[in-house]
């Protein structure tokens, strides 16, 4: 039985509207606050491992199905991409009242984005791709 396919240009938007979220999350001047100083701190660099993880999962899926991109050109093109994105919402953020830019906070989402990228590989060793191709 055959997989449903999934149309390229579906990827693509995928990936556009989550970095959408990103960005609007990181419009925001307040976001909400764990009581304890430790638990914010906690939860937030958590939340950008978390979600540049989906991002970097998102590129790979999106260029992966592409039967012209060899999987380690997608992995590590998911990886630059999510890097200059991750800088990018840095600098955005240095622009929004109430919120600043912090180097430590692109660490983190490269930290995401490179786990993600290890658990395909790991997933997908020889070339497979992943389902919806």
């Amino acid at each position: 039985m055959r997989r449903p396919q999934v149309r390229p240009a579906w990827r693509w938007l995928a990936v556009v509207l989550w970095m959408a979220v990103i960005f609007y999350v990181s419009a925001q001047p307040d976001l909400p606050h764990h009581p304890q100083a430790t638990g914010d701190v906690v939860l937030k660099k958590t939340a950008h491992v978390v979600e540049y993880g989906i991002l970097a999962s998102l590129l790979y899926w999106a260029w992966g199905g592409d039967v012209r991109t060899h999987k380690k050109r997608a992995i590590l093109g998911a990886w630059v991409v999510a890097a200059l994105y991750a800088v990018s919402d840095e600098l955005h953020q240095g622009f929004v009242p109430g919120r600043d830019s912090q180097a430590l906070d692109v660490a983190f989402d490269l930290v995401g984005a490179t786990l993600a990228l290890l658990v395909v590989r790991r997933l997908f060793p020889r070339g497979e791709t992943p389902p919806g191709r």
